[in-house]
């Protein structure tokens, strides 16, 4: 954890960071004992790529991504941009005006050393460095959700039983200097 580095990513970077989306996400599903959904895994990796694309595309202004590298490995991700069809309907519009925080991804190999955290605070300091003075951060995975519940609170939006009986989904507004304590 000593040498990871946090920083915009490069054109190089592109193939490592779509391997790293569908490594997490892959991991994740399983985790959340999905593993079997492959169209779902296959929707969520290819929406992830666009959202870089997006970064690449239009210099940081329509999604903006950071990630962690540990020598040659890229080995997290965070990025911010507009809020999601979901997020939008979910609040009654009442979120569309904030940016939406996602795609905190960190390779399973990494998990639970802070690599998370210190992409977090990454993109506070960059929300905060951008005039951000809210953001909004959603999740359906249930072990996102206890950290996100740790960290954020109660969710300022509940959607029960929003992916199958059991399965919540959960929506934080969250102020950028709040979170930067």
């Amino acid at each position: 954890m000593n040498n990871v580095e946090i920083r915009r990513p490069e054109i190089k970077d592109i193939e490592k960071i779509n391997e790293l989306f569908r490594i997490v996400i892959i991991d994740t599903f399983t985790k959340e004992g999905i593993g079997h959904m492959l169209e779902d895994i296959d929707e969520e990796i290819e929406t992830k790529r666009v959202y870089l694309e997006r970064d690449f595309e239009s210099h940081g202004e329509q999604r903006y991504f950071l990630i962690a590298v540990d020598g040659n490995h890229i080995i997290g991700s965070i990025e911010y941009g507009p809020v999601s069809e979901l997020i939008s309907k979910s609040t009654n519009a009442t979120f569309k005006n904030l940016c939406e925080v996602g795609t905190a991804f960190v390779h399973p190999d990494y998990q639970k050393i802070g690599v998370g955290n210190l992409l977090l605070k990454s993109m506070y300091l960059a929300l905060k460095n951008r005039g951000v003075e809210e953001f909004c951060l959603d999740s359906g995975y249930r072990i996102a959700q206890k950290i996100w519940k740790k960290k954020f609170g109660t969710p300022d939006y509940l959607l029960t039983d929003y992916w199958g009986a059991g399965s919540d989904h959960m929506i934080w507004r969250i102020k950028v200097k709040d979170a930067i304590k």
